[in-house]
C-alpha cells in the first residue's frame, strides 16, 4: 500500500497545497518592490526560513505523535498504516491484512461496527473512554479519508486513539468517592429509622424505605410507630427537603424530637407546633413535611395533623378509599402558623396508608394523578400490611434506580371475630354520685375481671388500681366521670376520665400527709401509667398490666 497516496487524501491536504502556490507578501517588502531603508541591512543577514507545517511529511508527523494512529481502507478495512505509538502499545501489525485479523484489539473494543458506519456515511464518529487490552483507556475517533473522485469502496478510515487513562482513573475515583458518600448517607439514614417497628395491640403495621437510585443522594424520608400507652398509638411519617447526609441528620433530630413530644401525649396539632419551632432552630433554611396521627381503639378514628404532607388514604372493609385532605398546614420550619387537628374513621377492617412524595410524584405527571393511582392500587390491595406495602410500591413502579426516596407506612385495624374477639373486650361504668361511687367502681371492676377469667393476683391488682384511680378522680376531678376497663391479647388497661384538666403527677408523700399516695401506689403496682388531656376538656388517667403468659393466647 502506497502511504504517500493515502496521506495526500487526509482532510485539508489539498487546501494546504493550494496555499503554497501563492506565497504571502512579506512585511519587509513594499507593494512597489522597494525595500525600506531602515531594514536594508537585513538583506544580507536574514534568518534562515522556518519550514511550514505543510512542508513536513505526513508520515513523519504521525510517527511522532503520542496518540495511537491506524489507517484502514476499503470495505473490508485492510490495514494501511500504524504509527510508532500504536506499535509500541500493541506490537507490530502486518500491513495489507484485514483489520479484523491485523488489529484484534479493536475487535475486543467493539470498534468495527463504528468503522463500518464511518466508511458508509463519510462522517467522523467518536467512542469515548474504552479500556484496551493493554490496560489503558483510550478515546477513539474514526475519521473518513477520501478524495472527491474516490468511490465509497475505496474510502479509508483514520483511527485516532487518545490516551485518557488518567482521566478515566480520576473519574473512577470520583465515582467511588460519590458511592462511598452515598453509602454513608444511606447507612446513616437507615440507622436513624426504626430498626424494628413497635407492635401495638390493636393495629398491625408494616413499613418500607427505598433510597433513591445510585445517581441520586438519599433524602430525608422517615417514619415511626410509637405506642403511647392506654391502648393508643402514634404514627408519623415525614420528608426533609434536600439530599445527602445533612438531610438525613436533620431527619434524625426531628424523629427523636417526635418521640420525645409523643411521650407528653399531646394532641397531633400541638406536636406539630413544637416540631415547627424545633425545625427552625435546627436549620432555618431546612423545611420538612410531616403527618402525625394518633389511633385510639375506643374511638375508632385516626386523629391527625399535617404540615404540608400528602393526605392519608384509608380503605374500608368494602374497598372504598377515602382521602384525608383537611386540615393541612405549611411545612415545618416555616413558622407563624397555628396547626389544627382533623380526624378520619378507621373502623375494624380498615387499612390506612401514610407515604412520602417519592411514591406518587413523577416529573411528567400531575401529583393528583399519582395520588389517584395510589388510591386505585389500594382499593384492590388485600392481605397483611407488609403484602399491601410491597404491592403499593410495585404498582407505583419503584425500582432500585428510582430517582427519589420512598417511605410507606401501612396500618390495619383488624376486624376480629370468634375466639380472637374474646381476647379484646371492653367494659365501662359511669361514675355517678359522691363517695358511694368508689365502692361501686370496685365491685364493677371485680366482676368484670372475674368474668374475664384473670388469675387471682392480677384480679386483685386490677381492683386496687381501679380503687386508687377512682378515688383520685373523686377527690380532684369534676363530673362527668367514667371508668373504662379494657383487655387485649397482651395487657389489661384501666382508665378513668373526668372533667378537670389538671394532670396528676407522682410525688413522694410525707409520713404525715393524708393524700398523695394514690398515684404512687398505681405507679408501683402497674406495668405503666400516664395521663393526658382529652379533646373536649378534662383528662384521662390510665394504667396497664401485662398479662401473664398463661392468660395470653
Amino acid at each position: 500500500m502506497n502511504f504517500t497516496r493515502w496521506s495526500a487524501r487526509l482532510p485539508g491536504t489539498q487546501r494546504r497545497a493550494a496555499a503554497r502556490t501563492d506565497p504571502p507578501l512579506t512585511p519587509d517588502r513594499r507593494p512597489d518592490g522597494s525595500v525600506p531603508a531602515a531594514r536594508a541591512e537585513q538583506l544580507t543577514d536574514e534568518a534562515p526560513p522556518v519550514p511550514a507545517v505543510d512542508d513536513l511529511p505526513v508520515r513523519d508527523v504521525l510517527d511522532r505523535v503520542p496518540a495511537l494512529v491506524a489507517l484502514v481502507h476499503g470495505p473490508d478495512h485492510r490495514l494501511a498504516y500504524v504509527n510508532d505509538a500504536y506499535a509500541g502499545a500493541f506490537g507490530p501489525r502486518p500491513l495489507g491484512e484485514r483489520a479484523r485479523e491485523a488489529l484484534p484489539e479493536l475487535a475486543e473494543l467493539g470498534l468495527f461496527p463504528l468503522l463500518d458506519q464511518v466508511q458508509r456515511s463519510g462522517r467522523p464518529r467518536t467512542l469515548k473512554s474504552r479500556k484496551a487490552p493493554d490496560g489503558r483507556s483510550y478515546t477513539f475517533t474514526c475519521t473518513p479519508v477520501t478524495e472527491p473522485h474516490d468511490g465509497d469502496g475505496d474510502r479509508g478510515v483514520l483511527v485516532f486513539a487518545t490516551d485518557v487513562t488518567d482521566h478515566a482513573e480520576a473519574a473512577a475515583r470520583l465515582r467511588a468517592s460519590e458511592r462511598r458518600q452515598r453509602e454513608t448517607a444511606v447507612t446513616l439514614q437507615r440507622s436513624l429509622l426504626p430498626q424494628e417497628l413497635e407492635e401495638p395491640d390493636d393495629l398491625r403495621v408494616a413499613a418500607t424505605y427505598h433510597p433513591g437510585g445510585t445517581e441520586a443522594a438519599v433524602g430525608g424520608d422517615w417514619y415511626d410507630v410509637i405506642t403511647l400507652g392506654g391502648g393508643r398509638t402514634a404514627l408519623v411519617i415525614g420528608d426533609v427537603m434536600g439530599r445527602g447526609v445533612r438531610a438525613a441528620a436533620v431527619m434524625g433530630q426531628l424523629r427523636t424530637a417526635v418521640r420525645a413530644y409523643a411521650r407528653l401525649d399531646l394532641p397531633p396539632h400541638e406536636v406539630l407546633q413544637l416540631l415547627d419551632g424545633l425545625a427552625t432552630e435546627i436549620d432555618a433554611n431546612q423545611i420538612a413535611t410531616c403527618v402525625y396521627a394518633i389511633h385510639d381503639p375506643n374511638e375508632g378514628r385516626l386523629v391527625y395533623a399535617s404540615a404540608g404532607h400528602l393526605p392519608i388514604l384509608v380503605r374500608d372493609h368494602e374497598g372504598t378509599v377515602q382521602r384525608a385532605d383537611e386540615p393541612t398546614g405549611p411545612p415545618l420550619g416555616t413558622g407563624g402558623w397555628i396547626h389544627t387537628s382533623g380526624s378520619i374513621a378507621l373502623a375494624p377492617g380498615s387499612t390506612a396508608v401514610l407515604y412520602t412524595d417519592g411514591l406518587v410524584e413523577r416529573r411528567d405527571e400531575d401529583l393528583d394523578e399519582g395520588i389517584a393511582a395510589l388510591e386505585r392500587a389500594l382499593s384492590g390491595a388485600t392481605g397483611s400490611p407488609q403484602v399491601i406495602c410491597d404491592r403499593l410500591v410495585r404498582s407505583a413502579g419503584v425500582t432500585p434506580d428510582h430517582d427519589d426516596d420512598v417511605a410507606v407506612l401501612v396500618l390495619q385495624h383488624p376486624a376480629r371475630k370468634g375466639a380472637e374477639a374474646e381476647r379484646f373486650r371492653n367494659a365501662a361504668l359511669e361514675l355517678l354520685g359522691g363517695v358511694e361511687a368508689a365502692p361501686r367502681a370496685r365491685a364493677f371492676a371485680s366482676g368484670v375481671l372475674t368474668s374475664w377469667r384473670f388469675p387471682t393476683d392480677l384480679h386483685d391488682l386490677g381492683v386496687l388500681a381501679t380503687s386508687e384511680l377512682v378515688a383520685n378522680s373523686l377527690q380532684h376531678g369534676t363530673p362527668p366521670m367514667r371508668l373504662r376497663l379494657r383487655r387485649t391479647d397482651r395487657r389489661l388497661i384501666i382508665e378513668v376520665t373526668d372533667g378537670d384538666d389538671h394532670l396528676p403527677r407522682r410525688r413522694r408523700a410525707e409520713p404525715g400527709d393524708e393524700s398523695g399516695r394514690g398515684i404512687a401506689i398505681v405507679a408501683t403496682i402497674a406495668s405503666n401509667w400516664g395521663s393526658r388531656r382529652t379533646p373536649g376538656g378534662g383528662k384521662a388517667v390510665w394504667c396497664e398490666f401485662l398479662l401473664p403468659k398463661a392468660v395470653r393466647p
